[in-house]
């Protein structure tokens, strides 16, 4: 049992990341930071943070569980890869940030959030980033 967040370096990213750590302490449960920009180059054992992940990381409130953190590959969409990390880990909430989009937008688009909501087996909390 864990909270789940996909990540991205975004406002809606860091929004969604602040709301899965308080979630994690209410909880109290492990956090999973799932981070959806791929890594490049070669799979590597122990891939460094990205430096705003590392420095949000270090900036949550004291009592935050230590986070694990996974990297999305190159070749599975989003949506899929939010998916299996969260029947993989077994999570109990998965948070996910999102933008605001118009009607026509999320039509022709598609919306990494609307699968996930659609598709998760766990509850998904979906965070918008202040303006």
């Amino acid at each position: 049992m864990t909270v789940l967040v996909a990540y991205n370096d975004s406002p809606q990213g860091e929004a969604a990341l602040r709301a899965a750590a308080a979630e994690a302490v209410r909880r109290a449960l492990p956090l999973a930071v799932f981070v959806l920009t791929p890594l490049e180059g070669p799979p590597q054992e122990d891939p460094p943070l990205p430096p705003d992940l590392a420095h949000l990381l270090d900036a949550l409130p004291v009592g935050t569980p230590a986070a694990t953190v996974t990297y999305r590959e190159a070749r599975v969409d989003p949506p899929v890869a939010i998916l299996d990390e969260a029947e993989r880990l077994a999570a109990s909430l998965v948070v996910i940030g999102s933008r605001k989009r118009s009607p026509v937008g999320k039509f022709l688009l598609g919306s990494t959030t609307q699968r996930v909501l659609l598709d998760a087996h766990a509850p998904v909390m979906v965070i918008k980033a202040k303006h």
